[in-house]
């Protein structure tokens, strides 16, 4: 068996190449609260455990958002669908709150942390406690609430920088 040796010095470019190997669905993580509205397009989401139903959120303490999801200490995973692709972009870039919250339908459940409508799935939580890893909080949340859309059939993932559908077509 034939084994890859490991870059002794892998720098910042090389690991995002690196990474954008690794296909994750994409969510809008969203917020409201005391601190304001806010959202972002986000792929490092992941279980943390089912005894209590608890979600992992990475958020880069430089994102514009990053003040308001912290002092609010609630949030919203929304799971997206093809179907979505424009709507990520645009809570990907730096299109004002207003614009990005005016181009889809949401609602709310318990935190008050809006729910995309038509989200395949959306994780209504409470952040517990976060942790500072380089560049970005690692943000442990409680999910409190959830609730299922109506069409799982097919889901999106970023992969090699752009977007993918995920499941067969029916």
């Amino acid at each position: 068996m034939q084994s890859i040796a490991a870059d002794p010095a892998v720098t910042r470019t090389e690991y995002r190449d690196a990474m954008a190997r690794l296909g994750a669905a994409v969510h809008i993580v969203t917020t409201d609260g005391p601190a304001g509205r806010a959202g972002f397009t986000a792929s490092a989401v992941c279980s943390v455990s089912d005894e209590p139903p608890t979600l992992l959120v990475c958020l880069n303490r430089s994102a514009s958002v990053y003040p308001t999801f912290q002092a609010n200490g609630v949030l919203c995973v929304n799971v997206l669908g093809p179907g979505h692709q424009a709507l990520a972009s645009l809570f990907g870039g730096k299109t004002p709150m207003d614009e990005r919250f005016a181009a889809a339908l949401w609602r709310r459940l318990d935190t008050g942390a809006p729910l995309l409508q038509d989200a395949l799935v959306s994780f209504d939580c409470r952040v517990l406690r976060h942790s500072a890893m380089g560049t970005h909080d690692v943000l442990f949340c409680e999910v409190t609430a959830q609730a299922m859309g109506d069409d799982a059939g097919l889901g999106l993932i970023y992969f090699n920088r752009r977007y993918h559908a995920l499941g067969a077509a029916r």
